[in-house]
């Protein structure tokens, strides 16, 4: 302090000028030239960290609690081939590759985060059915919540959304279990299920509850398994039901999967498989794009 003061003085009676003084005296409270304040960090967002007990959208068809980032998309193809593992000799299904040369239905969905804890998604299957699909994120799994709860919405219409209109109403519950993975239970309501109603008579809306799980093996390898029997309703048909095994690598996963249909939108497994003995082969690819 006294010898910015003496500068001053100094300055003064040098004839410098008031002007000078000013500018000793402010010179302690300048920044340095060159430097610009640091830039503030992003705020994190914990819907883009890797779930490694609920990793993907789906177990095999059913959906999962996974929150989609905002603003964030995924995409998932769907493969099931058409022909069952059971039907013909061994050497005719070996002959097929085991059901590899044959024609297969194939699915393809994208997704996308509209807001926090909401997304959005639309998956077409090759016979020209068209599922619109909505999920919302009521809680996630938490000391003062015991399980994960979601309510999900569809909409399917076949011939490319001009007919036949299937929706469905349902919740989705799942409980991460540390070290072991995570287990699913789904009540949901589908309606306008029954497309064959010209040859099965009967109700045309279902309810049914799904029941999945994905037990990881191995730190990116998961056992997967799904079932969804029906309670009350349309009931024609097996009871759905799937398993699988699955492979993460960063952001894809690639799922090896057997099922009693070819069926992968949720008016489809409402439907049912096409037999209790009836296994397909198939497989689910998925990308992050974050």
């Amino acid at each position: 302090m006294r010898i910015r003061m003496f500068m001053m003085a100094l300055a003064i009676t040098a004839g410098l000028g008031p002007a000078y003084a000013a500018g000793v005296e402010n010179a302690g409270d300048q920044t340095p030239t060159g430097q610009q304040a640091a830039p503030s960090a992003p705020p994190d967002d914990p819907d883009l960290d890797i779930n490694s007990l609920q990793p993907e959208f789906t177990i095999v068809n059913l959906p999962t609690t996974l929150r989609m980032p905002r603003n964030k998309l995924a995409f998932r193809l769907t493969h099931r081939f058409g022909r069952p593992l059971g039907a013909g000799t061994f050497g005719n299904l070996a002959a097929d590759l085991f059901g590899l040369d044959t024609g297969a239905q194939v699915g393809l969905e994208l997704r996308y985060g509209l807001m926090r804890g909401t997304q959005l998604g639309i998956h077409r299957t090759s016979d020209r059915t068209v599922e619109l699909f909505g999920q919302h994120d009521l809680w996630r799994q938490s000391a003062g919540h015991p399980v994960g709860l979601g309510i999900n919405v569809t909409v399917e219409g076949m011939n490319n959304f001009k007919e036949r209109y299937t929706p469905s109403l349902g919740l989705a519950l799942s409980r991460e279990i540390k070290g072991v993975g995570s287990v699913y239970a789904e009540p949901m309501w589908v309606g306008n299920v029954n497309v064959f109603e010209s040859f099965v008579s009967g109700d045309d809306n279902t309810v049914l509850v799904g029941l999945g799980a994905r037990i990881r093996l191995r730190p990116t390898v998961y056992f997967v398994g799904e079932f969804a029997p029906r309670l009350a309703g349309y009931d024609a048909g097996a009871h759905h039901r799937s398993i699988g095994i699955e492979k993460r690598a960063g952001g894809h996963s690639f799922q090896l999967n057997f099922s009693n249909g070819t069926g992968s939108t949720i008016g489809q497994l409402a439907r049912g498989g096409t037999g209790s003995d009836d296994w397909y082969i198939g497989f689910n690819i998925s990308r992050k794009f974050f």
